[in-house]
């Protein structure tokens, strides 16, 4: 897919945060709904830890410089609905997210940022 027609992108920090997390937790996945943080935070886990099924849309299989495998961003059907006009940024801030997402006791969290596409 070319990048002007990706879903979803990471920041460099956002990538940053990903290989750092790679290297502690293997391979990764991300989910985000509308149940946190205003569906501004996606969950990063290990790949497979949270299971998706038919409720779930794949949005994008990242590649990120220095990681092995694609770490695939899923995001809830309804979310979708809702941000299915935009491109999805995933940044880093500072504070703390949610106590199941891996970057927590980081003291940063994942957030998104968004444009409009098409």
């Amino acid at each position: 897919m070319d990048r002007s027609e990706a879903r979803v992108e990471l920041t460099p920090a956002a990538a940053e945060l990903v290989r750092r997390l790679r290297g502690l937790h293997g391979p990764l996945m991300f989910h985000q709904s509308g149940g946190c943080c205003d569906g501004s935070a996606p969950m990063c886990y290990p790949d497979g830890e949270f299971r998706t099924g038919d409720s779930d849309v794949l949005l994008a299989s990242l590649e990120v410089p220095g990681v092995a495998e694609p770490v695939p961003f899923w995001m809830s059907r309804s979310q979708f609905e809702v941000w299915s006009h935009t491109r999805l940024i995933v940044d880093v801030v500072a504070g703390r997210g949610s106590g199941f997402s891996l970057e927590a006791p980081e003291g940063v969290r994942f957030l998104i940022r968004s444009r409009v596409i098409g």
